[in-house]
């Protein structure tokens, strides 16, 4: 295992309220990575969004599975974008009070082109999972995002 400190924040080109994962739990440089997102009540996302029975949306759960394959993408990287999702499955709601375990594997690479196989898990149990690809951004699009 290589080392990398565990806050992703310092890796990722988001900022807060978008960054979506708390800390890296295991990482091993360029093959897979494990971080871990407390989702609390006091989400903004929560805001209105069955205030009875809070549950995180899927698509904030897939840009955290997003941010946490982008962290196997390298110091050289400038940033990613998501071009594609393959075979997602969804087994079961993440909500309020859940630890969640975001696990990305990289299954290859082509050119700019990387994809990962992806899961979330809480409390061992595999909540959604799927084939995530993202692609880099090159130094034009990056200084036109700037």
């Amino acid at each position: 295992m290589s080392e990398r400190p565990e806050a992703p924040y310092k890796y990722l080109p988001h900022s807060y309220p978008f960054v979506l994962i708390d800390r890296i739990a295991e990482y091993e440089e360029g093959v897979r990575i494990v971080c871990v997102k407390n989702v609390t009540v006091n989400e903004e996302f929560f805001s209105g969004h069955f205030s009875e029975n809070p549950v995180m949306p899927w698509s904030l759960v897939m840009e955290a599975m997003a941010q946490t394959s982008g962290l196997l993408l390298g110091k050289d990287c400038k940033g990613a974008f998501i071009a594609g999702m393959n075979r997602f499955n969804i087994h079961g709601n993440i909500s309020a009070g859940d630890s969640v375990y975001i696990t990305a594997t990289n299954r290859g690479v082509i050119g700019p082109v990387h994809r990962f196989v992806v899961k979330a898990e809480v409390g061992g149990k595999i909540m959604i999972d799927g084939e995530l690809i993202l692609t880099e951004i090159d130094d034009t699009v990056y200084s036109q995002l700037s």
